[in-house]
């Protein structure tokens, strides 16, 4: 039990500070190694239904988008777009929920927000008033349908305590009405309370000062006699001597953005660079001045770009993908967890929600567009599906899947292999394609995780806590253990998120449920909807993340407008426990 503690508390401290899926396939290792595992015990993650579930549903779910049955919803929510405030607001709330039904919420959301994006710029509302609803409708979907990560975590854990698994019916009967309430609240109170900026898609001051960079751009002429003058951009040393970016050379009348490293430096030339100032202010040795407040020769298209899920460049930094000379745009500042990197931003390896802010011109911007690695919510992604001859089939696949697991014909980890293997052998994708298309840290994360919620139970830890939980709530009733149940999970997702907090939580609430002969089902659902109620903190959830930078959004806006959200959910939970 000691050292189930010990591994939980250095799980909790190393998440922050490694990847979260390396993390867990250490915890996983010491667990063996300590004895308080077996070898299967330790590997059984790797062949549990949940991580065989997610995996077809990784792959049907990138089926849809090459074949482009996702390009049309977000194209036909543009057509429904412009008009009154409370209708596009319904609109991207409830397309987000059904997404969810049948795709991963960050996907959801990726999907929905350069939608979403497009739609404030051809009506009077501002993206700011769309965008937390786009997040939070696919929170809230998640709630309704068996396949969301927490939601088939507590299905499995359920298993692993002798009970059979829940179903979609399961999920739905709770889920769809948490769906409707959210879906009114944010319509009659949440919209009042949601921020309305300027978008923050395009170049405005506040985009600056979001990512803090007014005191770090600098424009310098180069004079005649300069050390610089007459060289190409290589050897000034500019970079490599003093860590200084140069973002442009204005060339007479012709500006140069992002310019390449053979570009050559005249006399009289004006350079737009990204530094301190204390490194900044070593070049006027050099043979620079500052520019004069009355001159001003740079219009900076400033853009920002977000990283999608399934992204070829995560885990990779922009210096790796050689980004600048690909793509002719240069990031100037990084936006992740509410918090802006302007140093060696082109050294950080990538993750999915990054927002980045970028140096270039629209004809590059929009080259960038077109790629599937990256999202250009001022533009939108102008990709085409790669099969749209393939999208009914897509379609009619995901559907077929959805009935058979409602009406739960055959075992959910088998539907869903089925499905995966349907969408490639109807070419809807091949092969290299669904590897391509598997979340595989979330699968070590989850397969990892998994051995620790086993040595929870095996060693009592799990029993211990509940006892001490009993000790606490015993006298609040069945219906008062399960809420506070729900209420310690919601906390801990705003956290460590639901996938980590399902597998940690997830031991404790089933044994304290049984501890009290409360309904086990009733319990896992609970905590399941906690895991998804991540409403009050950006971190909560990477869909938050994703949306956040682009909406200009801070920390506040998500508790203000959350704090209701969550609330609904918890009454609505309490209604039904109280009716069934």
């Amino acid at each position: 039990m000691l050292v189930v503690i010990a591994v939980l508390i250095g799980v909790l401290i190393l998440m922050n500070r490694f990847p979260a899926d390396v993390v867990a396939v250490i915890a996983m290792l010491v667990l063996y190694l300590t004895g308080v595992v077996t070898e299967q015990e330790a590997v059984a993650g790797f062949s549990s239904s949940v991580v065989i579930t997610l995996i077809g549903l990784f792959i049907m779910t990138h089926a849809l988008e090459v074949t482009g049955v996702i390009h049309r919803i977000a194209n036909r929510l543009n057509q429904l777009g412009g008009g009154a405030e409370v209708r596009l607001i319904t609109l991207m709330m409830v397309a987000a929920a059904v997404l969810s039904l049948v795709m991963n919420n960050i996907a959801a959301g990726a999907v929905l927000l350069p939608a979403a994006v497009r739609v404030g710029q051809i009506s009077d509302v501002k993206v700011s008033k769309l965008l937390i609803p786009v997040a939070f409708g696919s929170l809230v979907g998640g709630m309704a349908t068996y396949f969301t990560t927490a939601n088939i975590v507590m299905s499995t854990l359920l298993q692993e305590h002798g009970y059979h698994g829940l179903s979609m019916l399961d999920f739905i009967r709770v889920g769809g009405w948490i769906v409707l309430a959210g879906v009114l609240y944010m319509v009659l109170i949440g919209r009042r309370l949601l921020p309305a900026r300027e978008t923050l898609t395009q170049i405005t001051v506040p985009l600056a000062k979001t990512y803090q960079l007014d005191e770090r751009m600098w424009e310098l002429q180069v004079l005649p006699g300069s050390q610089l003058a007459f060289q190409p951009l290589r050897l000034t040393g500019i970079g490599e001597e003093l860590g200084v970016t140069v973002l442009a050379i204005w060339h007479g009348k012709r500006a140069i953005f992002s310019p390449s490293p053979d570009e050559i430096i005249n006399p009289y030339d004006y350079i737009l660079v990204l530094g301190r100032e204390e490194r900044v202010r070593q070049m006027l040795a050099w043979g620079t001045a500052f520019r004069p407040e009355q001159h001003h020769h740079f219009g900076v298209d400033l853009t920002e770009v977000i990283i999608p899920p399934r992204s070829s460049a995560i885990g990779q930094s922009l210096s790796q993908l050689d980004f600048r000379k690909q793509y002719g745009v240069t990031a100037v500042a990084l936006w992740r967890g509410g918090r802006s990197y302007r140093t060696d931003v082109g050294k950080i390896p990538l993750e999915v929600g990054d927002a980045l802010l970028m140096v270039g011109t629209g004809d590059n911007f929009r080259r960038l567009a077109q790629s599937r690695d990256y999202l250009v919510p001022s533009i939108g992604n102008l990709s085409v599906p790669l099969r749209p001859q393939k999208a009914w089939w897509a379609f009619f696949i995901i559907n077929v899947v959805l009935l058979l697991s409602i009406f739960e014909v055959f075992p959910l980890p088998l539907v869903m292999l089925g499905g995966a293997m349907a969408v490639i052998l109807s070419g809807c994708l091949s092969t290299e394609e669904a590897y391509e298309a598997v979340e595989w840290r979330v699968i070590f994360l989850i397969a990892g995780m998994l051995p620790i919620s086993t040595g929870m139970i095996k060693t009592g830890f799990a029993e211990q806590v509940g006892y001490l939980i009993l000790d606490v709530v015993g006298h609040m009733g069945e219906n008062g253990l399960i809420m506070t149940l729900f209420v310690l999970t919601t906390c801990v997702a705003q956290v460590l998120g639901g996938q980590v907090t399902a597998l940690i939580i997830g031991p404790i609430a089933l044994t304290a449920a049984e501890q009290v002969g409360a309904d086990v089902y009733a319990m896992a659902i609970a905590v399941a909807i906690g895991c998804s109620t991540a409403f009050l903190t950006p971190l909560a959830h990477p869909v938050n993340l994703l949306i956040m930078g682009v909406g200009g959004y801070k920390s506040t806006d998500f508790l203000r407008v959350g704090v209701g959200m969550t609330l609904v959910t918890a009454g609505v939970l309490w209604l039904i426990l109280s009716i069934s």
